[in-house]
């Protein structure tokens, strides 16, 4: 994942910022406590995950899937997945897994949330086939989709079909820049139960907004395959346990790379110092944990 990449990691203040006044009351909302945890990568393929399948690996789905409890989906940004294809995926991984499908980008970039009630229909009716195995779908917007465009947006939001859990991802920088404009896009999120994404990304830390609009924590943590990306991930985790404390009910975590054969790395040592710390018996991916004393 190139996006918020840097020629220089260490010219950039990676601290976290505060936490949007807002997070605080939406995180007490929850009354549920922690229900979910799921940590994962972006991608299942052998070609980007280098080094981290067994040879022999024949399916690598399914490899994956012994490894983490979750995927956020890339492939359906890129075509739009039929009800089979869903099916197939869902059948090959455990009972406890979870896919997190990106939008297709007919309805994102193509359509720019234009003429797009087919579109959605016909997504959210091929991703309900993950039944129970369906975490949380999510758009993410293109780069040059504006506040100019709100209107769309709002439309999109009130016309989503409830039954499919959603987060949105913005991305131009005139979301963050305008305070009125963001707490607008915030309130209807709220109203609608959307998910407001939160990238960790080198190169933009305006995504780094730290308010959340429902109690679920939806996290895209870029790594810039330098050694602070260890220390971020520390921080990170202290500060989740400070949302846990708040009401966090959900948590999504999932872990880029600018080369993402690291990714299965970072990962698996965020999952175990979470394990050590919350005392959770998360899966730690095994071919990734015996690789990790060559970084250390």
């Amino acid at each position: 994942m190139k996006f918020g990449q840097v020629e220089d990691p260490s010219q950039i203040n990676f601290t976290l910022p505060k936490d949007h006044p807002r997070t605080k009351d939406i995180l007490k909302q929850n009354k549920k406590g922690l229900e979910n945890i799921s940590i994962g990568c972006a991608k299942w393929n052998k070609t980007d995950l280098k080094g981290f399948y067994p040879k022999g690996t024949k399916d690598e789905l399914s490899y994956y899937s012994t490894q983490f409890n979750s995927i956020e989906l890339n492939a359906t940004f890129y075509g739009m997945p039929t009800p089979e294809q869903v099916q197939t995926w869902k059948e090959k991984t455990p009972a406890d897994f979870k896919f997190f499908p990106k939008i297709t980008n007919t309805v994102s970039h193509f359509r720019r949330l234009l003429n797009i009630d087919d579109v959605v229909t016909q997504f959210a009716s091929a991703v309900l086939n993950f039944d129970e195995k369906l975490g949380m779908v999510f758009l993410q917007l293109h780069d040059n989709f504006k506040p100019k465009d709100y209107e769309r947006l709002e439309k999109f939001v009130q016309n989503w079909p409830q039954e499919v859990p959603l987060a949105i991802e913005l991305r131009n920088t005139d979301w963050f820049s305008d305070e009125e404009i963001l707490n607008k896009t915030c309130e209807l999120f709220e109203q609608y139960n959307i998910t407001n994404i939160i990238v960790d990304t080198a190169g933009r830390r305006d995504m780094l907004h730290m308010r959340l609009t429902t109690p679920n924590a939806f996290i895209r943590y870029v790594g810039a395959n330098a050694e602070s990306d260890y220390e971020r991930l520390d921080d990170w985790l202290e500060h989740l346990t400070k949302w846990k404390k708040e009401g966090l009910q959900n948590l999504y975590f999932f872990v880029h790379q600018n080369i993402e054969k690291a990714s299965p790395l970072l990962s698996a040592y965020f999952i175990k110092k979470m394990n050590e710390e919350w005392k959770t018996e998360l899966k730690t991916p095994q071919m990734a944990t015996e690789n990790m004393q060559t970084l250390f």
